[in-house]
């Protein structure tokens, strides 16, 4: 498989730790707006894309329903996809309507291995195994997200090597 570019993003609030393609995914908890906590361990053989975005950002406008095509797509194919707001200030019910019409969950945090970051988007790409495949500042395209999350899905669930 190409190597998938990667941005490493300093980790603040994370013991000072940088989260980067090849790391082993720490333990990780997403709160969605739903009220549903979902722990990592939840989502062993999965493909998992951490998207942090912002509701003043162009570009994480358009990508949302650019994920959610891809997700609405790809769902049944072992994706999860967790679009946490980086926003503080916007009350649920200002985001009732985009979170009713995404297939999959907003989230109102993640507690785990990723930053705060001023650079939105910026997603986390995590394989079948729990491996940081990408992390990536700036949109998804829909070429971009079969180009990396495709070969990600094509591959099994089974332990490498096995």
């Amino acid at each position: 498989m190409a190597m998938l570019a990667t941005a490493a993003v300093s980790s603040a609030g994370w013991a000072g730790a940088r989260l980067k393609a090849g790391d082993t995914a720490p333990h990780y908890v997403v709160r969605t707006f739903d009220k549903q906590v979902i722990d990592s361990s939840e989502l062993a053989g999965q493909v998992v894309i951490v998207n942090r975005w912002a509701v003043w950002c162009g570009p994480c406008k358009e990508e949302l329903p650019t994920l959610d095509a891809y997700y609405r797509a790809h769902a049944k194919d072992g994706l999860r996809i967790f679009a946490v707001t980086v926003d503080q200030t916007v009350p649920d019910y200002g985001l009732r309507r985009l979170s009713s019409a995404l297939a999959f969950p907003l989230a109102h945090a993640v507690k785990g291995p990723f930053p705060d970051s001023d650079a939105v988007p910026t997603s986390y790409v995590i394989d079948r195994h729990g491996v940081v495949r990408l992390v990536q500042v700036g949109a998804f395209t829909a070429q971009s997200l079969d180009a990396t999350i495709g070969p990600l899905l094509a591959e099994s669930a089974a332990a490498p090597g096995h």
